[in-house]
């Protein structure tokens, strides 16, 4: 589909919503005309219109929260915009992770579990220490204790493996994923650090795959 293929309002406006890549995380929506569309693609970076002061504006052009574009995708009326995007920071103005964080109704019986909400959560311990939580203890250790934990659970997970035990070694697993994150936390390490490492490796892979391709 081509831009002049999209179905502007009245205003010239479509809007755009836009996910992060690696979480599936809705950043926000936000409104983009034919200029600021044509930037974002030409720069592979999200530009707005601003409604409020009728101008186009660049994300992360003050603050430095910039968000990468890593596809543009048009819905089937193509009257609205879907932009993955790999963030640099906060997509919100109040120091967000979304702008979607107020919350009107939740199901108590779903879980939204992730890496990134554990993550999350692991961080307002070292935050805001709650008595009585095993996180906040691991952080009043300190960084040996941490190691320590990582050092053993990598042992459990090997032994577990070498049991054939797949139930316990989805267990050892967990353990190890937490107490990995405790140490990332720890060390200031984001969740979008390790997944550009491995996008990285993902991209040379592909590259090598290709090179032998065309040698064969």
């Amino acid at each position: 589909m081509q831009i002049e293929s999209l179905k502007f309002d009245d205003n010239g406006l479509i809007p755009a919503i836009v996910q992060d890549l690696y979480s599936g995380k809705v950043l926000m929506m936000a409104y983009m005309n034919k200029e600021s569309l044509e930037i974002s693609i030409r720069e592979k970076r999200t530009c707005f219109w601003s409604r409020s002061r009728q101008e186009v504006w660049r994300k992360g052009e003050t603050s430095g929260n910039y968000q990468n574009i890593v596809s543009i995708a048009a819905d089937c009326d193509g009257d609205t915009l879907l932009v993955k995007v790999q963030k640099e920071g906060p997509a919100c103005h109040t120091g967000n992770e979304t702008c979607f964080f107020t919350s009107l109704y939740e199901d108590e019986e779903v879980s939204d579990m992730s890496m990134d909400s554990l993550y999350e959560l692991i961080n307002g311990r070292k935050i805001d220490k709650k008595e009585g939580s095993y996180t906040t203890y691991l952080f009043d250790k300190g960084e040996d204790k941490i190691l320590k934990k990582v050092g053993e659970e990598c042992t459990e997970v090997v032994i577990a493996a070498k049991n054939n035990d797949n139930e316990e070694l989805i267990y050892e697993l967990a353990d190890l994923a937490y107490h990995s994150l405790v140490l990332m936390v720890e060390k200031g390490i984001p969740l979008e650090k390790i997944r550009a490492e491995l996008a990285s490796r993902h991209v040379v892979d592909k590259k090598v795959k290709q090179g032998k391709m065309g040698k064969e």
